[in-house]
């Protein structure tokens, strides 16, 4: 029961954490001039209009069961470069695939230090702080666990926005190989190497909270 608990509760946090990923997302498009996220209904905190059966659900399922970190992704907020009032496109598209992960950190950087401080206020709440600091730091780690994970540079990531906006013009071919075999790619990814992220997420999350993962 405590391990059905556990999963609820970090599938709650996941869809929180994935849906503001997703509304950052569009929220920075509409910011630099394109509107086709909020004329798609997706500048919402409603879930509903976010979710993906796959990797909000079934990914997240897989990854918790195997015994894993809780992995998973919401709908892609659709956009489009063309209308991105900036001169270069791939610099736009950069930008807004920065402002998920960004959204994330900066979820996990206020939760994460409100438990730093926790010496301060917990005192107050008596028995009840331990369980608000875990809460926090679950919340802390599940959006450094996005972020790091949505920097990857494999579409459709976030991160390989970031890539193509740096390759040259000479590496089109290898962007089009990317692009056309990235969810393939990911998906190997997630299963044989996923927790080659945990040492980075591992050491963002004691640098934020001060607490050790290991310990």
């Amino acid at each position: 029961m405590d391990s059905a608990i556990t999963l609820v509760f970090q599938l709650a946090i996941l869809i929180f954490s994935v849906v503001i990923h997703e509304v950052s997302h569009g929220l920075s498009a509409y910011a630099l001039g394109d509107p086709t996220a909020k004329y798609a209904g997706r500048l919402t905190l409603n879930p509903l209009k976010h979710l993906d059966p796959v990797g909000s659900f079934l990914v997240p399922l897989a990854s918790f069961l195997l015994g894993g970190i809780i992995i998973g992704w919401a709908k892609p907020v659709p956009y489009n470069p063309y209308y991105l009032q900036v001169k270069n496109k791939d610099v736009g598209s950069a930008i807004v695939g920065v402002a998920g992960p960004a959204a994330n950190i900066l979820v996990a950087l206020i939760f994460g230090l409100v438990v730093r401080s926790a010496e301060f206020w917990g005192p107050a709440l008596g028995n009840a702080s331990s369980a608000l600091i875990a809460i926090m730091s679950s919340i802390a780690l599940i959006n450094l666990i996005l972020a790091v994970f949505n920097l990857l540079p494999i579409p459709p990531l976030d991160g390989s926005k970031v890539l193509f906006s740096i390759l040259p013009h000479q590496a089109t071919a290898l962007k089009m190989m990317l692009e056309q075999f990235g969810f393939v790619i990911l998906l190997f990814f997630i299963i044989y190497f996923a927790h080659w992220i945990l040492p980075v997420v591992a050491m963002l999350f004691r640098l934020i909270t001060g607490i050790n993962l290991a310990g």
